[in-house]
C-alpha cells in the first residue's frame, strides 16, 4: 500500500507561482508512475501532469504546458509540481496520484486547494 499526502496549496495572485509537494509512504514508490490531477467545483477530475517511475518521461495537459513542471525524488519518496504564471482557471483541488504499471487501483492523496485570485 502507498499513502500520499499533499502540501503547498494556498491562495496566490494571478501570475504568481506555487509549488505543490506530495510525500509518499510505502515501499513501492519507485515503481509507480506518479501524477497530479485537479478538480474544480462542478467539474471532473482531470490530469495535470504525470512522470514515469524513473523520472525520464513526463506528460502535461495542454492547458499547463510551459507553465507547470512535475518532478520526483525517489530517494525522498517525493513528487513536486512547480506552477508558474498561475491563472484563475488553475483554481482547483489538486490531487497526487500513484499508478502501478501492472494495473490495479490507483493511489490518491486527500488533495490540496489552490486558489488563484486577486
Amino acid at each position: 500500500q502507498v499513502q500520499l499526502v499533499e502540501s503547498g496549496g494556498g491562495l496566490v495572485q494571478p501570475g504568481g507561482s506555487l509549488t505543490l509537494s506530495c510525500a509518499a509512504s510505502g515501499g513501492i514508490f519507485s515503481m509507480l508512475r506518479m501524477g497530479w490531477y485537479r478538480q474544480a467545483p462542478g467539474k471532473q477530475r482531470d490530469m495535470v501532469a504525470t512522470i514515469s517511475n524513473g523520472g525520464i518521461t513526463t506528460n502535461y495537459a495542454d492547458s499547463v504546458k510551459g507553465r507547470f513542471t512535475i518532478s520526483r525524488d525517489n530517494a525522498k519518496k517525493m513528487v513536486y509540481l512547480q506552477m508558474n504564471t498561475l491563472k484563475p482557471e488553475d483554481t482547483a483541488v489538486y490531487y497526487c496520484n500513484g499508478r502501478k504499471y501492472t494495473g490495479g487501483n490507483d493511489f490518491w492523496g486527500q488533495g490540496t486547494q489552490v486558489t488563484v485570485s486577486s
